[in-house]
């Protein structure tokens, strides 16, 4: 994996953008995504997936909206529900893990209103 990570953050260096995304699993519902942001690159505000955890592998992550998460090298955090930015306070790599769905819920918009039958 440090090949992984040290290219990632090598691409992100390089790009104009300064950021850098690699899907490492994709697996029904399941991806693993790489993702290495140059310091001070911020993703801007978007909905989260229905599950959804961020490790980080190098450097340190800001992940703000309703409320505000610093995760150091090392840590691992669940996602909030809610809308959310990141920003890369640091070169940093980080393991984004999702399930895009999950039964009853639709991807990044929370649940599928009920609907009755006999309507």
């Amino acid at each position: 994996m440090s090949d992984t990570i040290s290219l990632a953050i090598d691409k992100a260096l390089a790009a104009p953008n300064g950021r850098h995304a690699e899907i490492l699993v994709n697996d029904g519902p399941l991806r693993q995504t790489v993702i290495a942001l140059k310091k001070g690159v911020r993703l801007a505000e978007h909905n989260s997936p229905p599950a959804a955890s961020i490790q980080v592998i190098r450097g340190v992550l800001q992940v703000s909206g309703e409320d505000e998460v610093v995760i150091q090298e090392g840590h691992v955090e669940a996602l909030t529900h809610q809308r959310h930015a990141v920003e890369a306070l640091e070169d940093t790599v980080f393991l984004l893990t999702t399930v895009t769905s999950i039964p009853g819920r639709t991807s990044h918009t929370g649940q599928i209103p009920v609907v009755d039958p006999e309507l």
